[in-house]
């Protein structure tokens, strides 16, 4: 009230608290409009000069610019460039205002504030690379942080699990999994003091990890076993004890960390074939509604109320787009999450897009929204939304590159280079404020923030997107045998092997005083490092690695 008042004058200061309001929101609607106004002009010169450096770029007389068909590519093709970009909604001295004035409302204004500045376009475009945290000894496969976004764990093939303070971009905790096979997942369950950490991996195993109060690590024990590679856990917020796992047998665990055993909920089938899974989600209101995904085209939901009595009436709903159905494309499902409010679904389909569906449609309703642009081929990919209400779609890509899809425009509105071995695959928002992290076959954890002064101008952004379109239809016209993706696994899984060794003995040859420092900080990496070579060779293959070929 008093920044109101400032801009009034001394006969209008006398008069009531109520004109004085009506003043304040004149004085925002008139800075708002000139915001717009800058806004336009600046959307326009920069729609010229785009134009001027990208020929195929038309301006539609709405001032918003798309992308001309060029030769035979598909008019989809560039789907996710040429949609209309979306318009800013968050208006920064509208929000310090109202943040001073107050609303009448439930929620206190710092909670609105903090939740329409992090969906914010204006803080999406200026995410920028703040801090790399570099301490494992592999790729890093999960990125998780706890209910106070105070602390990131992280998981990766070196078989380790860190707890990283990553303000600081600084390691907490490094513990030794007791996994023998890549760490897939490792989340803090919602309990107090964050000092339990679940965890699956290729081994099969379900393990908890139990830290005490001084955060420092006590035990791990193992919890369950699926045969297979278990890649995914879903978290229920209402039972803080209580989470779901899935693996490549098909089975969903329900565990208990108070029981013994867990409890077996179902065995995915299809047609009496059982669907290795490689995603599981649950719904964040319905806790007792989960949704499933893996080796087949289809998300399935999943009513855990009812699979006692007969797995087929649990069966919610089950989603794929309709041009998948009957389609030569084998495509199948990486990853699939719900939505802040769950009313929608999102998957990712390996060497496809990524789709939303509704969370209660019915069989053979078509998908609502599609997200192109990417490429999901070399690993397996997760997908998310970023802000609290799920104003974005995330997701890594093939060409190393993070891409940002506005949700409802189906718009690129960010593309930023994520990782330099050229794969993304973890993407972890965090839970409150515009913080990224991310993760992929680089051994770091990178963390993004909104600090980039400039809104980004994506110039290389359609030669990206074609270039991912180009090698997805070089792949699909390729020979199914002339190389398989294990042979491709076990080519990439050699380089990594190589270069791992490579630093061993680099490191071996320092002189014994700079060696024996050094070995005083990576005691524990070089263990795990070994183990997971030993590992490597005789488990069961390729099929289960986060950093295979999906």
């Amino acid at each position: 009230m008093d920044g109101s008042r400032q801009h009034l004058t001394e006969s209008e200061s006398s008069s009531t608290e109520s004109d004085s309001h009506l003043e304040s929101i004149r004085i925002m609607d008139f800075e708002d409009s000139q915001d717009s106004i800058s806004t336009n002009q600046s959307t326009s010169n920069t729609t010229i000069d785009s134009h001027r450096q990208n020929p195929e770029l038309e301006i539609d007389s709405d001032g918003t610019y798309s992308i001309a068909s060029s030769g035979n590519m598909d008019e989809e093709t560039f789907c996710g460039v040429g949609k209309n970009k979306p318009k800013h909604k968050w208006h920064a001295l509208k929000a310090f205002t109202q943040r001073g004035l107050g609303i009448s409302s439930h929620k206190t204004m710092d909670t609105v504030f903090n939740a329409n500045c992090y969906g914010s376009l204006r803080f999406v475009q200026r995410l920028e690379l703040a801090s790399k945290m570099d301490c494992h000894n592999g790729c890093v496969n999960a990125l998780h942080f706890n209910s106070s976004g105070s602390r990131l764990a992280s998981g990766s093939d070196d078989l380790s699990i860190i707890i990283w303070d990553w303000s600081r971009a600084e390691p907490v905790l490094n513990y030794d999994s007791g996994h023998r096979g890549n760490v897939f997942q490792a989340k803090f369950l919602p309990l107090c003091g964050d000092t339990h950490i679940v965890s699956c991996a290729r081994d099969g195993h379900i393990r908890l990890a139990e830290l005490s109060p001084s955060g420092s690590f006590h035990s791990t024990r193992r919890l369950g076993l699926h045969r297979g590679p278990a890649h995914k856990l879903a978290l229920l917020p209402d039972t803080p004890h209580v989470f779901l796992t899935a693996g490549e047998d098909g089975v969903v665990f329900e565990v208990d960390v108070r029981q013994s055993k867990p409890n077996k909920l179902l065995t995915v089938k299809h047609s009496e074939r059982k669907i290795a899974l490689y995603s599981i989600s649950n719904h964040p209101i319905d806790t007792s509604e989960f949704c499933v995904g893996g080796r087949d085209q289809f998300v399935r939901v999943y009513d855990r109320r009812y699979v006692s009595t007969d797995v087929e009436s649990s069966l919610v709903s089950k989603s794929c787009p309709r041009h998948l159905l009957d389609s030569s494309v084998r495509a199948h499902v990486t990853s699939a999450v719900y939505n802040f409010n769950g009313s929608e679904l999102l998957a990712s389909y390996n060497d496809e897009d990524i789709y939303s569906f509704s969370s209660k449609s019915v069989e053979g309703a078509d998908a609502l929204h599609r997200y192109s642009g990417h490429r999901n081929n070399a690993t397996v990919k997760g997908v998310n939304y970023y802000g609290p209400r799920s104003e974005f779609v995330i997701s890594g890509s093939d060409c190393g590159n993070i891409f940002f899809w506005d949700s409802s425009t189906e718009a690129i509105v960010q593309c930023i280079p994520g990782d330099e071995n050229g794969v993304v695959n973890c993407l972890e928002p965090h839970p409150s404020i515009p913080v990224l992290a991310t993760s992929g076959l680089d051994d770091d954890v990178k963390i993004w923030t909104p600090k980039c002064f400039d809104e980004p101008q994506l110039w290389e952004l359609k030669k990206t997107v074609k270039t991912n379109q180009q090698e997805r239809e070089e792949e699909r016209r390729r020979e199914p045998d002339t190389i398989s993706g294990e042979l491709l696994w076990v080519l990439w899984r050699h380089v990594r092997r190589t270069e791992r060794r490579r630093r061993q003995q680099q490191q071996q040859q320092q002189p014994q005083h700079q060696r024996t420092s050094s070995q005083e900080g990576n005691d524990e990496n070089v263990s795990s490092s070994s183990d997971e070579s030993d590992v490597s060779e005789s488990d069961e293959g390729p099929r289960g690695v986060q950093c295979a070929p999906s």
